[in-house]
């Protein structure tokens, strides 16, 4: 019998616990089921669909909505007890199950979604499958390395200041420690490299073969997850190389726009929140950054997870009347965690915070530890052990 246990290399995971990452995506889909239906999409291709805000749309609008949905991951399944592959997959598999059981359509493609082999294979499957049109396209793909599919010549992000080095306190899980780290500027080529990959290229190239391919319903929306934050960490993200990459999204959706006049499309950029991933937990600065203001919103209770924040941004602001826009037209549903008494409380926390107490009730700490087990199938809320085989694992139907 397998023992899952949780693995932190500094603040990666590598550990899976396959039964944790159905439980989690069920506690997700009770989430959603105890909101209620709400009218939306019927047919849904997600770009980036196996974890974080990508699954947590696919969730919600599949059991919000009843909507049919092809989702789109790069994952690994298990080879061997020491090598059991990636959350994604096995998030992707519970979440088929349960779609299949409310007789949904549930489509995983497993593959690069920078390829061009790939966006025609999801093309070939909406025209042939998936009755012929797709009404909403989310994009919400996290890479940090893109192979450009016409050169195949590789890209990789750097998470770089720009301008001045910056200084701040940052944390790590897998010791616990609270240190002081220095985040290095980027050169020209570094900042150009993260925009190739992080920016909003492969959601044009997507959006161009869709339409070129005729399988855009009339009135398709298509959208962008972003994040700007705030002037508490400005200059390790909105002012740096991450920064430039959102910038380029925002460029994309204009030509995004003008591509979908004749059918009556439009692209949207949704300027999210502060929440709990892979990424985030990555981040320099960040982690400490969440760790205050978690605590901040958690007191007045507006601290969302993934499919809390998506499901309120899609059934309330997408598909509602609550929407919050900007001067540039982004959907900003970002506000309650730039709401002004919360930046001054998360500020005031912010500078409280020291080795000594940076893990006590004084902050989140718990909270983020927490949410970030979540993410690989660890102590999550109503898990019950189970014993399972590799051979269980390998036989699960993709």
């Amino acid at each position: 019998m397998l023992e899952f246990k949780q693995n932190i290399r500094g603040n990666v995971a590598l550990g899976v616990n396959p039964i944790g990452c159905k439980q989690e995506v069920l506690n997700q889909v009770n989430y959603v089921k105890s909101n209620g239906t709400f009218d939306g999409p019927k047919k849904v291709l997600i770009i980036g669909a196996s974890s974080s805000y990508g699954l947590a749309t696919r969730i919600s609008l599949a059991f919000g909505t009843g909507a049919d949905t092809i989702g789109v991951s790069f994952e690994k399944g298990p080879k061997s007890a020491r090598s059991l592959g990636t959350p994604g997959w096995y998030n992707n598999i519970a979440f088929r199950e349960a779609a299949e059981k409310e007789g949904l359509v549930a489509k995983n493609f497993v593959a690069d979604a920078f390829s061009h082999e790939t966006k025609q294979d999801v093309i070939d499957y909406i025209k042939n499958e998936f009755g012929g049109k797709v009404d909403l396209v989310v994009y919400s793909l996290a890479s940090g390395r893109r192979n450009d599919p016409d050169t195949g010549e590789a890209y990789v992000s750097s998470i770089k200041a720009i301008g001045e080095p910056v200084v701040g306190p940052n944390i790590e899980m897998q010791t616990q420690n609270y240190y002081t780290q220095t985040l290095e500027t980027a050169t020209e080529e570094e900042i150009a490299n993260t925009v190739k990959v992080m920016g909003g290229e492969d959601w044009q190239l997507w959006m161009e073969a869709l339409k070129e391919a005729d399988v855009l319903a009339d009135g398709v929306l298509t959208t962008n997850y972003s994040y700007l934050g705030s002037e508490l960490n400005r200059p390790y993200y909105g002012g740096g190389t991450l920064g430039q990459a959102k910038a380029d999204c925002d460029v994309k959706a204009e030509t995004i726009n003008d591509l979908l006049a004749d059918v009556n499309g439009k692209a949207q950029v949704i300027v999210a929140t502060a929440v709990t991933t892979k990424a985030s937990s990555v981040i320099p600065f960040f982690p400490v950054y969440c760790i205050g203001l978690y605590k901040v919103m958690e007191e007045k209770g507006t601290h969302e997870t993934p499919i809390m924040h998506i499901d309120r941004i899609l059934r309330d602001m997408v598909y509602g009347d609550k929407a919050e826009y900007d001067e540039m037209g982004r959907m900003r549903p970002d506000s309650w965690e730039l709401d002004s008494d919360t930046q001054a409380k998360t500020k005031a926390l912010i500078e409280k915070i020291n080795a000594e107490n940076f893990n006590t009730d004084l902050t989140a700490y718990d909270l983020f530890v927490k949410e970030f087990s979540n993410l690989s199938g660890f102590d999550v809320d109503g898990y019950v052990e189970e014993e399972v085989t590799l051979e269980d694992l390998k036989a699960l139907e993709y």
